[in-house]
């Protein structure tokens, strides 16, 4: 087997630096009890993943509740402390779609938040786990009849509508029910978010929202008076989220005011002034040590201040203000951890002309399990989880087991010298858009999900077999 040579590579990205220590763990990537044991093992809250490997299998993504839930109450606590002179409060919405099961939605209920659902099978889930339904949202760009009719009956809290197309079904849906539908109208500040092109949703070109380009005589403008002339609609506020794993605050405060000025107009015109403004959420979180993500109590603090100067300038009395947080809750709760399998090393051709090592080490999940790496050509980090290692570490590329070349786990990480097949590796920051988006590529079965609190694990999704692959199949 060709060597890979330890010390600093470079094939490696300007953000990676070559640890000095390649068995410490960055604090900002993992959840708040996740530490290496007396025997050199990760373990979240005193359980090793030895054990947990071997009582559940890999992959495995292993959550921490207490950090889940430590993070729900700090959103909670922060922005109804930064808000408490201005409306009382916030209401914060987990946003469900980050990881969502009956065990996560109660979780976010007992803490005091609401949840945020955006499709039948979401919303199913927070019925299943007993949310009261005035305390649920229903969102989507392209909501189905079978699920407006479901929210209606069930009395969700709002219905977040995202087109005029959807405002006037909606509007049929609920007369047709004898129903008064809760509305919050989704708009398009046109606010450029700085991250992925795929993951940014507040400017013009993109399929979610009711356009704000024109003010009142706009989509969004229309839409609030067929909305406020709707006798089965009762319009609660506005709605916006401008995308998603974003550091800074600019385009949150931006959007804040564009949106309260709009409310603004839309007092003056029509004489209301609407109860509610949701300002989304799309706060990132440290995937990588390169990453500097912001708390909760600054992302409040600085939110509250654009808010109250805005409201003073307009000299309007501030709405009831929510959030939806989703990743900065689940995200840093979890880790996935794998086996290592196949290794190997390859010569690759440097900028400088000259050819360099790289260290492929295969896993025993993949792109199945995360596709975001595939999707979003998001970074991640790795760590040799099952021991320490004394060896140099080299530039190493974590690889899935799928019939893919672009089935990347971590592209770039600095790993021991000496892993190799039977080691764990444990990939922090997967709480979050992992379980969600995983699939059954390449007939994979899904990983199971484990909860830890207080020390024990329990199982909170079971591990899919065989039997689940072919459950839907017809004439077996």
């Amino acid at each position: 087997m060709t060597a890979a040579t330890t010390g600093p590579s470079p094939l490696a990205p300007a953000w990676l630096e070559y640890p000095e220590d390649p068995n410490a763990l960055a604090p900002q990537l993992w959840a708040s009890g996740v530490q290496r044991n007396d025997d050199g093992q990760i373990a979240v809250q005193g359980l090793g993943v030895s054990q947990l490997a071997r009582d559940h299998g890999t992959p495995l993504l292993v959550l921490d509740e207490d950090d889940f839930r430590g993070r729900a109450r700090a959103f909670r606590d922060a922005f109804d402390e930064a808000f408490a002179d201005l409306c009382g409060g916030v209401d914060v919405y987990y946003a469900g779609k980050s990881f969502l099961c009956t065990a996560a939605a109660r979780w976010v209920a007992e803490e005091g938040l609401r949840l945020d659902t955006a499709s039948g099978g979401e919303l199913a889930a927070a019925l299943r786990a007993g949310v009261e339904p005035a305390h649920i949202g229903l969102h989507g760009n392209n909501k189905s009849d079978a699920e407006m009719r479901r929210a209606l009956q069930a009395g969700v809290g709002r219905i977040v509508v995202d087109s005029l197309d959807e405002l006037d079904r909606l509007t049929e849906l609920a007369a047709e029910a004898g129903a008064v539908a809760p509305v919050m109208l989704r708009l398009t500040p046109g606010v450029h978010a700085h991250t992925h092109e795929f993951i940014a949703t507040a400017h013009e070109d993109q399929k979610f929202g009711l356009s704000m380009a024109g003010g009142l005589a706009s989509q969004a403008g229309q839409a609030v008076a067929r909305a406020l002339a709707a006798e089965s609609v009762d319009l609660r506020g506005l709605h916006c989220h401008i995308g998603s794993q974003i550091f800074e605050a600019e385009g949150f405060g931006v959007a804040a005011e564009k949106l309260l000025g709009f409310l603004a107009e839309i007092a003056a015109e029509h004489g209301v002034a609407l109860e509610e403004l949701d300002l989304g959420g799309g706060h990132g979180i440290a995937y990588t040590p390169a990453d500097t993500p912001r708390t909760p109590a600054d992302i409040a603090t600085t939110l509250a201040g654009v808010v109250r100067g805005a409201c003073t300038k307009l000299g309007i009395r501030c709405p009831r203000i929510s959030i939806e947080p989703g990743r900065a809750i689940s995200g840093p709760a979890g880790f996935t951890l794998y086996e290592a399998g196949v290794r190997k090393t390859v010569t690759v051709d440097g900028a400088d002309g000259t050819t360099h090592p790289r260290r492929y080490v295969s896993v025993d999940g993949g792109m199945s399990d995360n596709p975001r790496p595939v999707l979003y050509e998001a970074d991640y980090s790795v760590a040799l989880a099952s021991r320490t290692s004394a060896s140099g570490a080299v530039l190493s590329r974590v690889v899935g087991k799928h019939c893919e070349s672009g089935d990347l786990v971590v592209k770039d990480a600095y790993l021991p010298e000496d892993v190799g097949r039977g080691d764990l590796l444990a990939v922090p920051a997967t709480g979050a858009y992992c379980h969600s988006l995983s699939s059954n590529y390449n007939m994979l079965t899904r990983p199971a999900v484990v909860a830890v609190r207080d020390g024990r694990a329990r199982v909170i999704i079971r591990r899919e077999t065989e039997d689940d692959l072919f459950a839907r199949e017809t004439g077996l």
